[in-house]
Parts: structure tokens; sequence; C-alpha cells
């Protein structure tokens, strides 16, 4: 039987070299995210500022689109903390209620402070809606951070994937201490608490988590040893199992692991043990779910990486990544069909 041809719909950039005027201070761009109202409203974000990252003038910007991201709206910077603190490694996400989550990061190395942050709005399916005043996720310790989606378990916890270190830097990352958790919570995100100290090898950041169909928690964990480390929770995010290296080849960058609405797992990843090059979404098995075959490429140049995922509710997929931070400094969408 022939396979069905695999189709790729390559929307507009969200953002490219020719966005530079529109934001003062503009010297480079990436680390995207991408979540979709129920009305179809698409709204984008990444980070830029000053003239590298990390840099105190790092600042969140977002985006939007009504047209399911042919054009879209000026950029516009949300979060821009005073004096040294940078804000970074921004994140959306419609949680269960429908309120969009613009999760964010505060480090300041002159005062010691490395921290999680969050806003929230009703209003998504509108282009200018009402955001609440940003709070700090109370976490206790010294530095935290975190990168990607939060994992609704089936009882309806929250996990927030984050790294997180006992002790303070004394520049932006403790890069050689960093530990893996979650931040959980049973009231919506009111509240959260701390669990989980994963250690894997440096550089090891940016996880991501999804609940397996035996009920157990799947961590996954960006490394630089050329292929992504797992752990596993069987108590809703509370502890975890040691740290071990899977077969899934990742060259040391974020990827995207969420659950389709079919039941199939969706990885976007990178599978180059050093280089930033190609960028595939890959299906698991279905007998195996911890089992990725095939693949779409969404992106076959160098520099590309940092995905993030949203699927429609009519079962597309929008996904958002980077490419050339300090040349082109493209954010690309790409939208595609689980078939």
């Amino acid at each position: 039987m022939m396979q069905p041809e695999l189709v790729l719909h390559y929307g507009a950039v969200i953002a490219s070299d020719r966005d530079r005027a529109s934001l003062v201070g503009q010297a480079w761009r990436g680390i995207p995210g991408i979540e979709r109202a129920s009305n179809g409203r698409l709204w984008a974000t990444f980070y830029t500022g000053g003239p590298k990252e990390p840099d105190a003038d790092n600042v969140i910007v977002l985006r939007t689109s009504d047209d399911d991201g042919v054009a879209w709206s000026e950029p516009e910077v949300i979060v821009a903390p005073s004096g040294a603190t940078r804000a970074y490694d921004p994140c959306l996400w419609h949680d269960p209620a429908g309120r969009l989550w613009l999760f964010y990061n505060h480090a300041n190395v002159e005062e010691g402070v490395f921290d999680l942050w969050a806003m929230t709005t009703q209003d998504a399916g509108v282009a200018n809606p009402v955001w609440s005043r940003p709070r700090r996720i109370e976490v206790d310790v010294p530095f935290a951070f975190r990168m990607n989606k939060p994992c609704v378990l089936d009882d309806g916890t929250w996990l927030l994937p984050v790294t997180w270190a006992d002790t303070t830097p004394n520049g932006w990352f403790p890069r050689e201490t960093q530990l893996q958790g979650a931040a959980v919570s049973t009231d919506m995100g009111a509240s959260w608490t701390l669990h989980g100290a994963v250690d894997a090898p440096p550089w090891a950041l940016e996880n991501m988590m999804v609940q397996l169909r035996d009920g157990r928690v799947w961590m996954l964990i960006r490394t630089g040893v050329g292929v992504l480390w797992q752990s596993f929770s069987e108590d809703g995010g509370l502890t975890w199992s040691t740290g071990e290296p899977t077969g899934i080849v990742n060259p040391g960058t974020r990827f995207f692991i969420g659950r389709l609405a079919s039941g199939r797992l969706l990885l976007i990843n990178t599978p180059h043990p050093t280089q930033r090059t190609g960028l595939f979404a890959t299906l698991s098995d279905p007998d195996d779910e911890m089992v990725f075959s095939g693949g779409l490429e969404l992106d076959p140049r160098e520099h590309v990486s940092y995905p993030d995922a949203v699927q429609a509710s009519d079962g597309r997929v929008f996904s958002v990544h980077d490419r050339d931070r300090y040349g082109a400094g493209e954010i690309l969408l790409r939208v595609f069909e689980e078939a």
C-alpha cells in the first residue's frame, strides 16, 4: 500500500531581520513559543533585546494572528524589567479552563535573583487582551528557570517543568549543578511546590514531560552528551527515578513533546548529536509510545532550533522554531497534519 504524501504548509515568517526597525536594539532574536485560542487566534512569543543572550537588556515580545499565521501584528514588548534584570525563555500555554498563560524567567546577576514569573489573560480570542499583573511563582530555591509548557495529569494536577539549583550562581547559570524537577500545582496554578532533583550530564536543562498511558510521567531532559536523558514519576510528579540516557539523539538543544488528540505523542527534535541542523516532527509508535519513527522534515537548514507546538481543534499542528539568531533572526511557522 502506498504511504500518504507528507504535507507541510509554510506559514508566514513571524519575525525576521526585516523587523529590526520595529524594536529598537535588536541585535538577535530567538526562543519562540506558540498557542492558539479557541476561536483560532494564534499567539507567538520570543525574546530579544540587547547585543546577545543572556544580557540585562533581554525583553519578551508578543505577536498575534487571526488568519492562521498568514499575517501578524506588530511586535509588542510585553515584559521589560528595569535595571539589570533580564526577562527570558517565554512560554505560552492555555490551561484547561481556557486562560492563556505567559510564563517567563527573571535573572539579575548583580542581586543574585533567578526566579519564575507568569501572567494570564481570559481574553486570548481578541487582539488586545487584558493581562493580569505579573506574579512570581514561588518555588523556594535560590536559582530556578523554566522553558516548556506544563503537563496536566489525568487527575487534574499541573506539572511545570523546572530547572533549578540549590546555590546561587556567580554568572547567569550554575552550569555544572543544575537539577531537573517539576513545580506541582493542585489548585490550577494558584500555588506551586517544587519536587524532583534529577541529575543529568551537563549541560542539562529545559526538561519537558508527558503522562504515559500506564499513568507514569515521562520527563525528557536536554543534555550535552548527544542524546536526551529521561526520568519517570509514578506518583504524579512528587518523586522521580534516577536520570538515565534515552536513545533519542539530540545535539543539546530544546525539543518539544506533547500528546495529540489521537493519543499518539508528537516529538519535534533535531536528530543530530552535535549540530543544530535539520528539524523533524516524529510520531510515537502505536504499540510503544516511547519509540518514535518516520519523520516530517520541518526545516533542513543549519542553525534551526527551539521548537514549540500546539494542536488546533481541527487536528492541524502549528509549530514554531528559530533560525540563525544573530543573522537572519527568523521565527518560523510550520503547519502540518498528523497524517
